[in-house]
């Protein structure tokens, strides 16, 4: 008989262990405040809802269309982990939203969406004074300023007018006047999260594609999609660069190496001439001793004036080369810069990347000048068509600065 009550007692025990361990599996419903952020994964799909798993026994719901795309097609699939805002329990159902919207919620959310920095969708209906009136919440008019639309600052402003866009609130005035919102914002937050992303997957050395986002005297920027970084001047070609808008735009897409990443400091420098052949490799056999070429005088210094024969290869005339004929004290005498003038090449060190040149005398026997037209030039023929597509711009463009 007393075995029977064990064997029962240890039943009921067991039942109520299994039932315990079943509750701590499923846990206790979780309680969010209106705008609180919160992870959660998509469970289902449906026409009109995307029902999420937000912990526990709370589960919620997000409307469908903030999952569609200009096309309608759905972004997400079920398993995706999001991000969601929590904005109130109808019907013993959360609501949830990526971003306020006109359609699905109302002006009561917005003092929310400003005070937990919800995002806001609206519509950018003109230009006025100092930036655009967006209407956001359905009916409510809303102030963008210039500076705080787009990351960076557009020529073309019209562009932005009737477009739906991303706002958060910085501004909420009494009674849901003097709204200041702005999209730079939300799309300096989406920039972290992928340079975040890039930090674990970019290396010093590695080739990426870009785009040139602004040029100054001393470089170009080039954004590869969430990090901005400099191409400076000296890293542009091979050749010499004093006008960088001759060679870069705005807007244009590049093929860029990476030189150094300074995570620290936000700091990053890139080398488009590294993605370009160097023209150093096999001078000799293109530049041979004794090879006579035409060249322009780059810069005059006190000892000599130095000559560049392609983008990227220059020589010295030393100045006892120059004062043959006559003693002088600086090349500027017999020389001025961009001159056109034919030389031979008296040295080259490949290892040092230097050419010696020497000046051509007038009397010179003409027949020596032909090394250029037909071997030279035919070289060079050959050649260029491993530079692709940049090298070639970058190549004709300097090549038509040279011509005299």
């Amino acid at each position: 008989m007393d075995q029977d009550n064990n064997n029962s007692l240890a039943e009921t025990e067991s039942e109520e262990n299994f039932e315990e361990l079943l509750n701590q599996s499923i846990g206790e419903p979780v309680h969010f405040n209106p705008g609180e952020k919160v992870e959660a994964v998509i469970a289902q799909i449906t026409r009109e809802w995307v029902f999420i798993d937000v912990g526990g026994k709370s589960d919620g719901c997000v409307v469908i269309d903030e999952f569609l795309d200009d096309e309608g097609n759905i972004t997400s699939k079920e398993g995706d982990t999001i991000n969601v805002y929590f904005l109130s329990s109808r019907n013993n159902e959360m609501l949830f939203t990526t971003r306020l919207t006109a359609d699905t919620t109302g002006t009561e959310h917005l003092e929310e969406a400003y005070h937990s920095g919800i995002p806001v969708e609206g519509l950018v209906e003109k230009e006025i004074k100092g930036g655009f009136e967006v209407k956001i919440a359905g009916n409510i008019h809303a102030f963008c300023p210039y500076s705080q639309m787009g990351l960076y600052k557009v020529e073309d402003t019209g562009q932005y007018i009737g477009r739906h866009l991303t706002f958060k609130i910085i501004e909420y005035g009494k009674k849901r006047r003097n709204i200041i919102i702005s999209n730079r914002t939300v799309l300096q937050e989406e920039r972290q999260k992928q340079k975040d992303a890039l930090r674990e997957t970019l290396e010093e050395g590695m080739r990426v594609s870009g785009q040139i986002t602004s040029i100054r005297k001393f470089g170009a920027f080039v954004d590869i999609g969430g990090l901005e970084g400099l191409i400076p001047i000296s890293e542009i070609s091979w050749g010499r660069v004093e006008d960088i808008n001759s060679l870069l735009s705005v807007g244009d897409k590049v093929d860029a190496v990476i030189r150094k990443l300074d995570w620290e400091n936000d700091k990053f420098s890139f080398s488009l001439k590294e993605t370009l052949p160097n023209p150093w490799n096999n001078i000799g056999l293109r530049y041979p001793e004794g090879s006579i070429h035409k060249g322009k005088v780059a810069r005059l210094v006190p000892f000599g004036a130095f000559v560049t024969l392609e983008p990227g290869i220059d020589g010295l005339v030393h100045i006892s080369e120059l004062g043959k004929e006559k003693r002088i004290h600086h090349p500027r005498e017999v020389l001025e810069e961009d001159q056109i003038i034919q030389v031979k090449v008296a040295r080259v060190d490949e290892k040092q990347k230097r050419l010696s040149l020497a000046m051509i005398s007038k009397g010179q026997d003409s027949e020596d000048t032909d090394y250029y037209n037909k071997h030279i030039a035919a070289s060079r023929k050959r050649s260029s068509g491993s530079l692709g597509t940049m090298g070639d711009i970058l190549r004709a463009k300097m090549d038509k600065k040279r011509t005299p």
